[in-house]
C-alpha cells in the first residue's frame, strides 16, 4: 500500500507557480527550433510569456492568501506554520494539523477541507 505524500497547501500552490515558470521557459526554448518561421517563434515566445505572467498572478494570490492564513505552533516540531482550511500539514515536519475539535485524533484526510460535510 503506497501512501500519498502530503504537503501543506501553501507549498503545493507555490510549487505549481514555480512549475509554471519552468513550463514558460521550456515553451520559449521550443520556439527557438522554429527560427526559420518568425511567426511561429513569436507565438511560442508569447505563449511562454503567458505562462510566466500566470505564475506571477499565482504567486501574488498565494502571497495574499498566506497573509490571511492562521498561524499556529506545530506540536511536533514547535515551529510556527500557517494553516489553510480545517486540516493542513506542518510546512516543516509534515505533522497533520487541525483546528477543528471534531477532527482531533482522526486520520489525516484532505477531503475534510471540502465544503460539504464528509461522513
Amino acid at each position: 500500500m503506497v501512501l500519498a505524500k502530503y504537503s501543506s497547501k501553501i507549498n503545493k500552490i507555490r510549487t505549481f507557480a514555480l512549475s509554471l515558470i519552468f513550463a514558460g521557459f521550456i515553451v520559449m526554448y521550443i520556439g527557438l527550433f522554429f527560427r526559420a518561421h518568425p511567426v511561429v517563434v513569436t507565438l511560442f515566445m508569447l505563449f511562454g510569456l503567458f505562462f510566466i505572467l500566470l505564475s506571477t498572478v499565482v504567486y501574488f494570490w498565494i502571497g495574499m492568501l498566506s497573509t490571511k492564513a492562521v498561524q499556529v505552533i506545530c506540536p511536533g516540531c514547535g515551529k510556527p506554520t500557517k494553516m489553510l482550511g480545517r486540516v493542513d500539514i506542518c510546512m516543516h515536519c509534515n505533522e497533520p494539523l487541525t483546528l477543528d475539535p471534531e477532527l482531533e485524533g482522526k486520520a489525516f484526510d484532505e477531503s475534510y477541507n471540502r465544503k460539504r460535510l464528509q461522513k
